[in-house]
């Protein structure tokens, strides 16, 4: 519940005061080797009455660009900025993170599979039962932060149940023009923290196993907006993409995978639309005497792709969604107009408000 007044926060097993600005280190786990396992966490609280709103990443270990923006996050606000308190959850998977490995290490488990978790269950269990009942279920939205995985890279875009009214409100309010429909899987922070009365959406954006700076700006933006939109920062702007287009749960993506093995180049690009019909890959043998074109099979976006140059049949090549013909008409203008940025360089990005 979003609170009326100014008051005491009890999180982390802290009590942090109204105008107070708390960093610390949650003792949630702990190794064979008996070390504590430890979550950054920055607490603000603000001064001011408002909703208390978490920022989490790296829920996968090797999941980095997160963990820059909430590191940002948590450095530019102080209490006297907002209305309610911020709960920045710098690195979920710690063990992952010092591994540098998307699951648990040793169990090699999901952690982004575990929640709400179990104190009495397995590693990833007890982690995912502290995160959430420590954190999550204390706050009143969230937002996830996410990269592809090893060997993929996935444009800016959120994921988000959005038949939940109080979810759609957050996925609109983060302003990013691609909106990915669907409750997510069983077990995922997202999926666990709505069912129970917290919305949440996943924000994806880029690579693993790397901070890509210039993604880092336009997540700060999209972070204030949805600030701005629950009065957090009651005096900035809530941000509009310009555009908006929601990928329906059934029916408009699909994975386009390989039907030949080789070496893979990219055709499409360098804008974020590609027509129906247009090559999207060449996919050739050692000699290039056979040449497969994979094309389009409808206009739409490439919103993840494989990074690798090598596949084998049924190698998954890129994630491909549908666009209406109004959707696409904006996007042509904006390519006209040359509003619309070099898309496939950088790890999916185009330019925002």
């Amino acid at each position: 519940m979003t609170r009326k007044t100014s008051q005491l926060i009890e999180i982390g097993e802290r009590t942090v005061s109204p105008g107070e600005k708390s960093q610390f280190r949650y003792d949630a786990a702990t190794t064979y080797h008996g070390d504590a396992v430890e979550i950054p966490v920055t607490v603000i609280n603000g001064d001011k009455a408002g909703p208390t709103v978490f920022l989490s990443a790296a829920v996968h270990g090797d999941e980095l660009n997160g963990i820059k923006v909430i590191q940002e996050v948590a450095d530019t606000y102080e209490p006297a900025d907002v209305h309610g308190a911020l709960v920045c959850l710098h690195v979920l998977n710690v063990p992952g993170f010092l591994a540098q490995q998307r699951y648990v290490p040793i169990s090699d488990e999901d952690l982004n599979r575990s929640f709400p978790g179990n104190a009495r269950g397995t590693t990833a269990k007890r982690l995912a039962n502290t995160i959430y009942e420590e954190f999550v279920v204390k706050c009143d939205l969230g937002l996830d932060f996410h990269t592809s995985t090893r060997n993929r890279t996935t444009m800016y875009h959120v994921r988000a149940d959005m038949r939940d009214p109080a979810v759609e409100r957050l996925a609109r309010a983060f302003g990013m023009s691609v909106i990915l429909d669907g409750e997510g899987s069983e077990g995922t922070l997202r999926n666990v923290a709505c069912r129970n009365g917290v919305p949440t959406v996943t924000v994806e954006m880029g690579r693993a196993h790397q901070f890509q700076m210039e993604h880092l700006d336009r997540a700060l933006h999209c972070v204030a907006s949805v600030l701005a939109e629950y009065e957090v920062l009651p005096d900035r702007p809530v941000s509009w993409p310009g555009w908006t287009h929601v990928v329906a749960r059934g029916g408009e993506k699909t994975w386009i995978r390989a039907d030949t093995g080789g070496l893979v180049e990219r055709e499409w690009g360098p804008h974020l639309l590609v027509e129906e019909g247009e090559p999207l890959f060449t996919i050739s043998n050692h000699f290039k005497d056979d040449v497969e074109v994979v094309r389009a099979p409808f206009t739409g976006l490439v919103i993840g792709v494989l990074e690798s140059a090598i596949v084998y049949p049924g190698h998954p090549l890129c994630h491909f969604v549908r666009v209406d013909e109004s959707t696409a008409d904006i996007i042509r203008d904006d390519i006209q107009r040359g509003a619309v940025d070099v898309y496939r360089e950088g790890g999916f990005q185009w330019q925002g408000p």
